[in-house]
């Protein structure tokens, strides 16, 4: 059915709800609550009010609905730090220090002003629970070096017989000194590989599982996720210099595993909040990914627990500011977000009305937003004088997502400093 311009602005009006704060969104937040993972969207990795709206979203779906654990895009030892101080066990004395242990670039997309709140709400919210505290982890990938680290660190505590493994494995990697695209372009052409190493160190965390249990469950969680990113970011590194499909591919596999371990941590009807871009959390099927054979966690979600059991919340903006960088390891930057260009997504939320609205995609009115549509997406890095060029993708919205928020003009993070 062809849809005219004028009817998807009129549609959207008709469907759309307004929004002033996190209690307008309870309707949303009770059809949410229903599924077993909550997959929280931004369009960016630098906007205010992406990450206050999912921080209250969340807290609802913690206190209101049962959730147990929030994951997010971000690596694993890092957010293990933040899981420790909530729970009552880290030797940091506030949030904001444990935030600085956030060290890889891009910093602020978890060391911001923003994520305080949530954070200081976590750790309160477990100090009247003596099991089943809230938990906070990462999903990412790309802590390979520190992960090794945690690892040796947790075997010499322990007084294990696997550390001999583990100390070849941080060996191999040592020559490179922490860079990941010198051990890449290593691995992919000159075949110096660490594959070995690391297959067998994470075979052996596997087999000696009873005896990491006894120490105590989280600390297995931990040693184990750490293993696995260990084996799955030797293999990201390796790809991402010959084959960015596989790479991205490898990544978001890792992520949905990581997932997996952690809810089995809970138990198997454990129900989880996942923050990650747009990108990651909206169905790859449902945009032009699919075409390249890009898949993310949204689609492998979906395939694998149940499309009844995901709830995709996607999130954007017509204009405003972000903080970003103009290039991959340069210094973050406040930057412009200039008006959403002419007949995308986002221009015609706008179009419809200049204010904060959702919608909730149902079997009444999905088929009335599955047009295809550019969909703007800004990433760490970014270039507002050439977004046209890059930062909209294709995508049938009502399938990508469940629900959609849109924030008419946002305001960037607040770095923590």
């Amino acid at each position: 059915m062809l849809i005219k311009a004028s009817d998807e602005i009129k549609n959207i009006q008709k469907y759309s709800k307004t929004f002033e704060n996190a209690g307008d969104l309870d309707n949303l937040i009770r059809d949410a609550g229903k599924a077993k993972y909550v997959l929280l969207g931004e369009a960016t990795h630098g906007t205010s009010e992406f990450y206050s709206i999912r921080a209250e979203i969340t807290k609802k779906l913690i206190e209101d609905y049962g959730f147990s654990f929030v994951a997010v895009e971000g690596d694993w030892p890092s957010c293990y730090e933040v899981n420790k101080y909530i729970k009552g066990g880290s030797e940091y004395s506030t949030v904001r220090e444990v935030l600085k242990d956030f060290h890889r670039w891009p910093t602020w997309m978890w060391a911001n002003e923003e994520m305080i709140p949530l954070l200081e709400w976590l750790t309160e919210y477990n100090q009247n629970k003596s099991s089943n505290k809230a938990g906070f982890y990462g999903l990412d990938v790309y802590s390979l070096w520190e992960s090794i680290e945690a690892i040796v660190s947790y075997l010499k505590e322990t007084d294990s017989p696997d550390l001999e493994k583990a100390l070849k494995a941080i060996e191999c990697f040592e020559p490179y000194n922490k860079r990941a695209e010198q051990y890449g372009m290593s691995a992919a052409f000159l075949g110096e590989s660490c594959r070995e190493e690391v297959l067998h160190l994470l075979q052996a965390i596997i087999s000696n599982s009873n005896r990491y249990k006894q120490d105590d469950a989280e600390n297995f969680l931990n040693l184990q996720i750490n293993g696995l990113v260990s084996k799955n970011a030797e293999a990201y590194y390796k790809a991402m210099i010959t084959d960015d499909v596989h790479s991205w591919n490898i990544r978001d596999r890792h992520m949905v595993e990581t997932l997996d371990l952690i809810g089995n941590f809970y138990n198997k009807d454990a129900k989880g909040i996942i923050w990650e871009h747009n990108t990651h959390i909206g169905d790859a099927r449902a945009t032009s990914m699919e075409k390249e054979g890009l898949e993310n966690v949204g689609q492998i979600t979906r395939e694998k627990y149940g499309k009844e059991n995901i709830y995709a919340i996607g999130f954007g903006t017509y204009s405003g500011t972000v903080i970003a960088a103009d290039r991959w390891g340069a210094p973050h930057k406040k930057m412009a977000v200039p008006n959403a260009q002419r007949n995308t997504w986002e221009e015609k939320l706008h179009r419809a009305g200049a204010f904060n609205q959702y919608i909730q995609f149902t079997e009444e009115n999905r088929h009335f937003f599955n047009k295809t549509i550019g969909h703007r997406a800004i990433g760490v890095v970014y270039d507002p004088e050439v977004e046209h060029y890059g930062n909209y993708v294709p995508s049938k919205v009502s399938e990508r997502y469940d629900a959609f928020i849109h924030v008419d003009e946002t305001h960037g993070v607040t770095p923590i400093l």
